[in-house]
């Protein structure tokens, strides 16, 4: 059964209490969430600087931010009447009646205080810019949907997507093993940003109608889906050919070339985004989610071995 199966209030196979919050926090998108600190650690390991401890905190906050996100998308996008009966993607626990907004926000509360905790342990090991950066981090998910001034209501998701869950993450996880960065960890941050971000442009095309009528101006609505679908294209083909660039130019080892063999799983995502609308592009956010993974595993193979 997957979490399109449900519907809303008065279904009559409503899910138990376990399968309420599994929902909630959309599976689905939490490999494209570990993706960059998978990147960050084998760039770290690479030069000598792999600590398991930090290691494994970069990548609970990944997984704790990426829930807490869903959980505050799911609570705020319901209480703004953004979803609706018309919703395309996945079963929303607030707007359904699976979860009270009281439940919803408690559970985004206690995810992101964990997220917290486990960054003052971070703190201690690389100082006070580790606890800025996490506030931040924090403050960003909630404000996606949330607050007086919604990032994704305003154009401004990918940018948040790229920020925070490319760029800061890669580097951050290098950086708390390491106690410093380089030049080419900067440029590696870039590839899965690019295909996080592509995970968000493949969702706002999906809902691209039901965000316009709901005056949710994503980049989608604002560009239109020729030019979303050519944005999903560019951020996916963008990731390979920067890492085939640093091989070429001899900044990274020929075996990172690796990373082409998730091109089977990017087609099969990209060839849904080029010609399906609406519910079956779920499973291109699936595959592109997928596609983030894949990448990062063979980029840290391929790094280690060459």
């Amino acid at each position: 059964m997957t979490a399109d199966s449900h519907e809303t209030n008065g279904i009559a196979h409503a899910p138990g209490a376990v399968g309420r919050w599994v929902l909630a926090i959309r599976p689905k998108t939490l490999p494209a969430a570990v993706s960059s600190v998978v990147i960050g650690t084998a760039l770290a390991a690479n030069d000598g600087g792999f600590s398991p401890g930090p290691a494994l905190a970069a990548f609970a906050v990944a997984l704790l931010l990426q829930v807490g996100s869903n959980l505050a998308n799911d609570v705020y996008d319901a209480e703004r009447g953004t979803d609706t009966e018309q919703r395309l993607g996945p079963t929303r626990v607030t707007h359904t009646g699976l979860l009270t907004p009281s439940q919803v926000k408690t559970g985004m509360k206690v995810v992101l205080g964990l997220a917290l905790v486990i960054g003052l342990y971070l703190t201690w090991v690389r100082g006070p810019l580790v606890l800025v950066i996490g506030v931040a981090a924090i403050i960003a998910a909630v404000a996606y949907t949330g607050g007086p001034y919604p990032l994704g209501y305003h154009g401004l998701g990918e940018l948040f997507v790229f920020v925070f869950f490319g760029l800061t993450a890669v580097v951050g996880t290098y950086w708390v093993q390491t106690g410093t960065t380089t030049p080419l960890v900067w440029l590696m941050a870039v590839p899965p940003g690019l295909i996080i971000t592509a995970v968000l442009v493949v969702n706002n095309l999906r809902d691209i109608e039901q965000d316009r009528v709901a005056g949710k101006r994503t980049v989608a609505v604002r560009i239109g889906a020729p030019a979303t679908r050519a944005e999903y294209v560019a951020c996916l083909a963008g990731a390979y050919l920067v890492v085939s660039a640093a091989v070429i130019a001899g900044a990274l080892p020929p075996a990172t070339l690796a990373i082409w063999l998730s091109v089977p799983v990017a087609w099969h995502a990209t060839h849904l985004v080029l010609t399906a609308e609406g519910r079956p592009l779920n499973v291109a956010l699936a595959a592109t989610g997928q596609t983030a993974l894949a990448f990062s595993l063979l980029f840290a193979l391929g790094l280690l071995l060459g």
